[in-house]
């Protein structure tokens, strides 16, 4: 297969520098490490998602600083993997929307819930983490965590105590997809920000840098409900968090003692730890070792779920993608059955953004599936031809979250675009680098001329699988719409979706969304991960859900 020559430089650069910080990582890693009960994870992310309670990194911070030392007030039920997760109450017991006013939500708080400090959560906690990224006037609000939170909740306004255990909170439109966007605003101790805060020199009179600095001293002493708390924090090397035995779940106070979390975002270096017996888990392990790796002995566990891997294309003005005929043809030129041989079958072929027989699958009437001869017959009536190709640019990642094995399978799409008169080249930048471009959109200087972006998604909540895309309300700096694709059927099938509050017609509101959005194929739909992850057999009670999370507090070790 030929290779693109500035990708594979580019690519093995960034191999060599994160194949030597996680030997480095490895090294550092403590003696005690190696007794019972303590779990070390080789994470795919290049730094420790950030712990001050809205982690970065994407989706992997939620699953590793996150769920285990956080909490929502809803979150996703992990505890079986033969379903789809569902939405469960988390600190909330309840929620209700108001009857006469939709913009209205009620929710009935958990009693008894003590944060990792000692103190108790309530209405007031709750009011307080909705300004720390909401309200500008107040005192803890941080805006390097707005970024990773409104535009995952963006309809938020604002939250009211009405008494101890129960909040009100208010939307800027009737909003049914509240509940599933609250899973992303964790709790974190206002006592123990303030104490964090108070301690900031008398020298730093600024408030803006009084909060920042109160939000790091935070994020190396966090507190939150979760079934761990830190107990130590090296950027760049380690994240120890230990069992929370007071936690409110039972079901989930945890059997293991601590667990160590290193970043190793190059595949053969996390593969090469686990062997030598370093890590006991690795995320996405590198698809030739994985024979080996089964060979010596570990689980790779691996299951459906709805995790898109996709090239979103800019429809700015002067891009390549405006024809609709471009598009599809991309679409019908990607060979994912061959792609998904090269991943070792860790892969499900995509035809849409969720797969057919999901409840908001819609039946498009444009089939995704390998047809290069029509994707040649589309590209010729658009002008296009072996001697005149149309020349794009995706701005991709060497690794990180979700984004399976990266480099290979962008150059294996590049090859099949290639038949179809479709010449790729690539500007491959870190992972949190391109996480941060994607919600600065395809117009910004860091998109450095790039007309698609490969950024995957979890894809379980409507508003994260679909309208962040292609509503005109969630470009650019909102949320995730980086090419700014939308228009009025699409605002309104997706304010038809929003204002349906029984499930029944939601679904079929989102399935009519979905259908549109096949057809009219503002992304390259590719694939969707089975989240490989390879672990030592002595970890017991692994439930590898259908969802892009996982639950450590219920796992034990021999």
């Amino acid at each position: 297969m030929h290779h693109d020559p500035s990708l594979l430089a580019k690519g093995l650069k960034s191999a060599a520098s994160v194949m030597s910080a996680a030997v480095l990582s490895l090294l550092a890693l403590p003696g005690a490490a190696h007794a019972d009960k303590v779990l070390r994870i080789g994470m795919t992310a290049a730094d420790i998602p950030r712990t001050l309670g809205q982690p970065d990194q994407g989706f992997e911070g939620n699953r590793f600083s996150g769920i285990p030392m956080y909490d929502g007030l809803t979150q996703w039920d992990l505890s079986r993997g033969n379903g789809p997760s569902l939405l469960i109450p988390g600190l909330a017991t309840e929620w209700k929307v108001d009857a006469a006013d939709k913009t209205r939500w009620v929710f009935k708080l958990r009693p008894g819930v003590k944060f990792h400090d000692g103190t108790p959560f309530n209405a007031d906690a709750v009011v307080w983490n909705v300004g720390k990224v909401l309200d500008k006037t107040a005192r803890q609000f941080d805006p390097s965590q707005v970024g990773v939170t409104a535009s995952r909740m963006p309809t938020l306004r604002t939250a009211k105590k009405i008494d101890d255990f129960t909040v009100e909170l208010v939307t800027s439109e009737p909003d049914s997809f509240l509940p599933y966007n609250l899973t992303n605003l964790f709790m974190a101790s206002p006592t123990q920000w303030e104490k964090k805060f108070a301690a900031v020199p008398a020298s730093v009179t600024d408030p803006v840098e009084r909060s920042k600095q109160a939000w790091v001293a935070f994020a190396a002493d966090a507190a939150g409900t979760g079934p761990f708390r830190m107990s130590r924090f090296v950027p760049r090397e380690r994240l120890e968090v230990v069992r929370n035995a007071q936690y409110w779940d039972t079901k989930r106070v945890p059997k293991i003692d601590k667990v160590v979390m290193v970043p190793m975002p190059e595949a053969n270096a996390r593969t090469a730890a686990l062997l030598s017996g370093q890590v006991d888990w690795i995320e996405a392990p590198a698809p030739d070792a994985i024979a080996q790796i089964k060979s010596r002995g570990f689980q790779v566990y691996a299951n459906a779920q709805p995790h898109m891997w996709p090239w979103q294309l800019s429809f700015a003005p002067g891009s390549p993608w405006l024809d609709k005929r471009v598009r599809q043809a991309a679409n019908l030129c990607v060979n994912r059955s061959g792609l998904k041989t090269l991943l070792g079958g860790y892969m499900a072929e995509a035809k849409g953004i969720v797969e057919a027989g999901n409840p908001w699958w819609g039946n498009p009437k444009f089939d995704i599936k390998y047809d290069p001869a029509a994707a040649k017959k589309l590209m010729q009536e658009a002008g296009y031809s072996a001697a005149k190709p149309v020349k794009v640019k995706v701005q991709v990642s060497a690794s990180g979250s979700g984004q399976m094995q990266p480099l290979p399978m962008n150059e294996y799409v590049q090859q099949n675009l290639k038949e179809c008169f479709i010449d790729v080249d690539f500007d491959v930048v870190e992972w949190n680098t391109l996480f941060t471009n994607w919600r600065v959109g395809a117009k910004d200087a860091s998109a450095h001329g790039a007309n698609a972006i490969n950024v995957s998604f979890a894809a379980m909540d409507p508003f994260f699988a679909m309208v962040r895309f292609v509503s005109t309300k969630t470009q650019p700096p909102v949320s995730n719409n980086w090419g700014y694709f939308g228009n009025a059927e699409f605002d309104k099938l997706i304010e038809n979706a929003r204002t349906s509050f029984d499930e029944k017609s939601r679904d079929a509101a989102l399935a009519r969304l979905h259908a549109r959005i096949v057809e009219e194929s503002p992304f390259v739909l590719i694939a969707h991960d089975v989240g490989p992850r390879a672990i030592s057999k002595k970890v017991k009670g692994v439930v590898q859900p259908q969802s892009w999370f996982i639950d450590i507090a219920t796992m034990s070790m021999d």
